[in-house]
């Protein structure tokens, strides 16, 4: 998975303003679209990924919360023929359910899994 990461502050950026929203927004309108899908699982990557600790936490549950992980779950179901899908789809889930260990990290694990 490529990674526009540049840094922690532009990252939070993202994710305090709009962009985690419109991203699965976008997931939601265009679910026909490959293309879409995956750079739409692309994008949820590189706002949630960061070093470890509470605010890469803070985002990654930002993004459950969001409704990320059932989005990222129906694209997987709907492009299972498309490898580009496939694999920002399974980088976003990785993502995401990654972080401190505790009750929130499981909770968007199971999240994932249901």
């Amino acid at each position: 998975v490529q990674t526009a990461f540049k840094g922690v502050a532009q990252v939070q950026a993202a994710a305090d303003g709009r962009a985690l929203g419109a991203v699965v927004a976008a997931m939601r309108a265009h679910t026909g679209s490959a293309g879409v899908q995956a750079w739409a699982c692309w994008a949820l990557s590189n706002i949630t990924v960061g070093e470890e600790g509470a605010q890469r936490d803070t985002r990654a549950q930002a993004a459950a919360d969001g409704g990320a992980l059932g989005a990222v779950v129906a694209v997987m179901r709907a492009h299972a023929g498309s490898a580009g899908v496939q694999e920002n789809a399974c980088a976003a889930l990785a993502i995401i359910t990654e972080g401190e260990k505790g009750a929130q990290r499981d909770a968007r694990a199971q999240a994932a899994a249901d």
